[in-house]
């Protein structure tokens, strides 16, 4: 009987909190320049009791409570990142060389 050694790797809230934050631009402190910045600062600040509002705390309240905003662009960005992928695909196939 042969065994199956094949470890699965569980993704986590966590892991995924962890890969967000390593993104630059999620980890800015919005500056209040505009009004609608300036809205959306104080809003988050005053719902996360935080003085300083990050791009990614923006985002995860934007989710919460705004889903219908956030999640048409997600899916836009996906299916853009998808598309990308498929034509990588199609372009490395037709530039391998014959044997």
């Amino acid at each position: 009987m042969i065994e199956n050694n094949k470890t699965q790797k569980a993704i986590t809230d966590e892991s995924v909190n962890e890969s967000l934050t390593d993104n630059p631009m999620l980890s800015m402190i919005v500056e209040k320049d505009s009004a609608l910045k300036e809205y959306l600062v104080e809003y988050v600040g005053a719902k996360l009791d935080q003085e300083d509002v990050t791009v990614h705390m923006i985002a995860e309240v934007l989710a919460s409570e705004f889903p219908e905003f956030l999640f048409p662009i997600a899916e836009e960005n996906f299916l853009r990142g998808y598309q990308v992928g498929l034509d990588d695909a199609k372009l490395l196939e037709t530039q391998t060389p014959a044997e």
